[in-house]
């Protein structure tokens, strides 16, 4: 028993890694593929096609941006025009992951993306079965299913996860076979080859069994060639790079340069400023760190959602101190956030700051206080996606330094 406990854990680290920012979120989440004949000729039979990919570009925008309800109508719209194809469907999950991603982790919303999921596996299946498929009905049935296996594996369900995700692989293999020069399709083949290829031990064995031999460089360079050349799956490549050479790789300076693009193009998304804060803290960049916390001092000043970014302010310092060590200032810090939150707005800035608190006793050698703050989010109705980390935690304590500091 206690070794299947351990199993699970191990698979949820790597789940954790990335799983929060729209990522291992994402495989496919931007998954379409325009064909270069449609951009040339508007009176061809592919037109509508066009219009699809018009209104997806800016339903995608509009997740990235945390403007979730402008995505949900453009996805609602694209499902009204196109009913019989699973893209609507598809991205009118990302709009529901998106809200799981941001911390709102209630049973509606829970049961509502894994009706959109099964949903858009139902239409692209119904499809193949009367062979009309195309490459994008595989495109977006590999992307389901990677997803369906990442929402198992979050429940511990690892064996039934490993099976969707051994589907999903296949599927997305037959969609290049279809279509060779899709780059878009590359995320989620590149995510398998890393993902897989940092597994050990049973996992290691059943991932060669069930999926197939993973490969770090081989996924990187991928999903590198996705974050240059993908038509519309490049933001995603770029923040799943992002999460990779950030909390897996620790390489900061190659993270450095896609936390600038992404906190750049979408700046209503406090994340992104965020994380690039992070990686000066990391890189001992003071100057750009200080300057990063003033831009999120002086948002919290300037725009409606003011207190959501103020908050941010207080968490990028609670990390600054963490990682110096100084677990007072720290805690100070997160206790700032705790004494205001806003369930219905922000329900992320309640759990995370409880888990960080955990951390910094943890990291100051106080393990007995540590362990209360992480039971106290794993015991909470909405833990916004800490209960992963605090569950880590609970295994294995934080080293000084440690990249998930960041996080």
């Amino acid at each position: 028993m206690g070794s299947s406990m351990k199993r699970q854990n191990h698979i949820r680290r790597y789940l954790f890694i990335s799983s929060f920012s729209l990522i291992i979120t994402l495989p496919l989440l931007l998954g379409t593929h325009l064909n270069a004949y449609c951009l040339e000729s508007p009176n061809s039979s592919n037109f509508q096609d066009v219009k699809i990919n018009i209104d997806v570009i800016k339903g995608i925008h509009f997740l990235y941006n945390c403007e979730f309800n402008d995505a949900e109508k453009i996805f609602q719209k694209v499902i009204t025009e196109f009913p019989q194809r699973p893209i609507g469907y598809f991205y009118l999950a990302m709009v529901t992951w998106s809200k799981l991603a941001s911390g709102f982790w209630s049973p509606e919303i829970v049961n509502e993306y894994k009706k959109r999921i099964e949903t858009t596996i139902q239409i692209a299946n119904s499809r193949i079965e009367n062979d009309i498929a195309d490459s994008f009905d595989f495109l977006y049935l590999g992307g389901a299913l990677g997803f369906k296996g990442r929402f198992e594996l979050m429940k511990g369900k690892w064996v039934s996860s490993f099976f969707s995700a051994s589907n999903a692989v296949e599927t997305l293999k037959t969609c290049l076979n279809m279509d060779h020069n899709n780059r878009d399709v590359l995320l989620g083949l590149g995510i398998f080859d890393y993902y897989t290829a940092s597994l050990t031990g049973v996992l290691k064995f059943l991932s060669y069994l069930l999926l197939h031999k993973g490969n770090k460089d081989e996924g990187l360079r991928k999903l590198n060639i996705a974050a240059k050349e993908a038509v519309y799956s490049k933001t995603e490549a770029k923040s799943m790079l992002l999460y990779i050479y950030l909390f897996g790789e620790k390489d900061f300076i190659k993270a450095l340069p896609f936390a600038e693009y992404l906190e750049k193009k979408y700046d209503k998304n406090p994340r992104f400023k965020l994380l690039k804060g992070v990686i000066y803290i990391y890189l001992d960049m003071g100057l750009k760190y200080r300057n990063t916390l003033n831009d999120l001092r002086q948002r919290s000043l300037r725009v409606p959602s003011a207190s959501l970014w103020h908050r941010r302010a207080l968490y990028l310092e609670s990390i600054y101190y963490l990682f110096h060590a100084d677990y007072l200032e720290a805690r100070s810090r997160l206790k700032m956030i705790l004494e205001k939150t806003d369930p219905e707005n922000d329900p992320k800035m309640i759990a995370w700051p409880i888990v960080k608190i955990g951390m910094s006793y943890d990291l100051e050698g106080n393990r007995e206080e540590a362990i209360k703050y992480y039971r106290q989010v794993l015991k909470m109705e909405n833990g916004s996606g800490a209960q992963f980390l605090a569950e880590k935690f609970l295994n294995k304590p934080p080293k000084e330094k440690d990249p998930m500091i960041g996080y």
